[in-house]
């Protein structure tokens, strides 16, 4: 078997798919058990890890539910401002610093170094509500040395920048070009940048994230990430459960060594220690491993958000007990629908009603496979709930692809090095900085498909705006690497049921086109499209797309 000095193993059957950490830990005198890892068969690598100083956290060996659950505080404005694109109106304004602290992620764990909004991680939950605009000033309060490692021949991360820069993304937000958190769009320590949010889009569950180029991975690793809610009357007159039986639900998964410290996979290579995937063998709920919530015996909404580098979330409740999923990326689906497992790839949410009514005095896990990683604990009283889970939400209309003004077909690629490892992964064979190929018009309709030559599914993110996913198609790769031609070798599969209201975030599967259609409402400007394993998206898979003027 070869190690190369990017650190992934290649043996005589082919490339070692989904390799257990624990077999790369045994140095550390830790053993951990197996990592959260997607479900493909088919896994491009994994990486050779560098032993850490100090042995990780076997995760058998901490006490479970024994801290309750923290809920994110609301944040609140601090004042009111004027804008520009708003001329005598006073806006609400919200101060977010990004700052170091240290955070007890178990009752039986030291305090853990962070980065965080406002100090915590998660940060603080923003709150909007539709069509009325606001201003967050994000101001980067963090240390001028990085704690992870930071690979400087990644572009965007060389060493005549500097080591902590940060720029803020909400994921999922209809913004001007300039508020979007583009990722060269960075500043270092001591500065900030003004950003304006109109919140012209239906109620949705967002989350926000550091987006700095060639760190993004490290930064959200850090703790740079938070809930931001869109409300509108609309859904509000659903009745659906609200306050405090409304809850963001943000998983992760990190390496933590028995001293606290969070430990981020290098390579064998000191020189550029990227490797291409980052799993955790801790499971993270709101910043607490293995919590308790206590709950009441009625119902709740859950939204749930994947805010992992790399992993996958295959969730399920104990004792049988199911999900009504309401909600995905962008909003509310157009009925609720039961479902025995949610399955979350990076970035991709899930809003759901847990209904814990027949469950008085007892105790409900929410679980990652088969393993608890949170605790619902449901109070003996009864209480009155005047919620309801309608049985209409709303309706999503389908775009009508004919309609689109550009069909266009993109890769998702591998590159290899000399011996045949996978090093780099593109867009269209492309890298971020070759000239833009994507250029819609504004308000007009689009279809990209995207065409998996890899062996790796991949959520795939664009900024600005909501898509539909149309279908996906097997196709012959042979074919296609013979003579670019795209020729497809099964029906088409149409989107499940939870897929099938607006999202921003969509799994590309491996040996299939995945078609997407989106209007491309909001302001011309530069925008990103992304793989969203972030280890991906550090090193080139990531381009700028612009949205030109509707007159151009």
């Amino acid at each position: 078997m070869a190690i190369t000095r990017r650190g992934f193993l290649r043996g005589a059957g082919g490339w070692v798919g989904a390799v257990a950490l624990a077999d790369l830990w045994r140095t550390a005198r830790a053993f951990t058990p197996p990592p959260m890892t997607m479900p493909m068969a088919a896994r491009t690598s994994a990486p050779t890890l560098a032993s850490p100083k100090v042995p990780l956290i076997n995760p058998t060996s901490l006490a479970r539910f024994v801290d309750p659950l923290p809920v994110p505080p609301i944040a609140r404005a601090t004042g009111t401002r004027t804008h520009p694109r708003y001329p005598g109106r006073e806006l609400p304004y919200y101060r977010i610093d990004m700052r170091a602290f240290k955070a007890k992620l178990h009752r039986d764990i030291p305090a853990t170094p962070m980065w965080g909004y406002n100090g915590s991680f998660p940060g603080p939950t923003l709150e909007a509500k539709r069509d009325e605009p606001l201003l967050v000033e994000w101001v980067n309060a963090l240390p001028d040395k990085h704690f992870l490692p930071i690979d400087h021949t990644i572009h965007g991360a060389e060493k005549d920048k500097p080591e902590v820069r940060v720029v803020t993304h909400v994921h999922g937000a209809r913004v001007p070009a300039d508020g979007d958190g583009y990722p060269e769009d960075w500043y270092a320590p001591g500065r900030s940048a003004l950003y304006h949010y109109p919140n012209g889009q239906d109620a949705a569950t967002l989350w926000y994230h550091d987006h700095a180029m060639g760190i993004t991975r490290l930064n959200i690793y850090a703790g740079l990430a938070g809930a931001f809610i869109v409300r509108d009357d609309e859904e509000k007159a659903l009745n659906l459960p609200a306050g405090d039986y409304d809850i963001p639900l943000m998983l992760c998964d990190r390496l933590v060594a028995q001293d606290g410290q969070l430990y981020y996979p290098v390579s064998d290579d000191p020189s550029a220690p990227w490797v291409m995937q980052c799993n955790g063998n801790l499971a993270l709920c709101n910043g607490k491993i293995f919590p308790y919530f206590e709950v009441e015996p009625r119902r709740y909404r859950f939204r749930i958000v994947n805010i992992a580098n790399f992993s996958f979330f295959d969730l399920s409740l104990s004792h049988d007990h199911v999900f009504q999923q309401i909600g995905t990326d962008q909003g509310l689906l157009a009925a609720p629908l039961q479902r025995d497992r949610v399955e979350l790839y990076p970035a991709e949410r899930a809003d759901v009603v847990i209904d814990f009514s027949s469950l008085a005095g007892q105790s409900v896990q929410l679980r990652h496979q088969s393993q608890g990683i949170l605790e619902f604990r449901v109070r003996s009283q009864s209480v009155r709930d005047t919620s309801v889970l309608p049985a209409a939400l709303k309706a999503v209309p389908r775009i009508d692809v004919t309609s689109a003004a550009q069909r266009r077909v993109m890769t998702l690629n591998e590159i290899d090095d000399a011996n045949g490892y996978a090093m780099t992964m593109l867009l269209d064979g492309k890298r971020w900085h070759e000239p833009i190929s994507e250029k819609p018009l504004q308000n007009s309709i689009e279809t990209w498909s995207f065409v998996n030559l890899s062996g790796d599914a991949h959520p795939i993110h664009l900024h600005l705006v909501r898509f539909q996913i149309i279908d996906r198609r097997p196709f012959d790769l042979f074919a296609w690497n013979s003579h670019r031609e795209l020729k497809f070798t099964g029906p088409a599969v149409m989107p499940e049921s939870h897929e099938a209201g607006w999202k921003d975030t969509v799994r590309a599967d491996p040996g299939m086109v995945t078609r997407i259609a989106m209007r491309f409402e909001g302001e011309p400007g530069r925008y990103v499209w992304h793989c969203h394993f972030l280890e991906h998206e550090d090193n080139e898979m990531m381009r700028p797309y612009e949205v030109l003027p509707a007159h151009s």
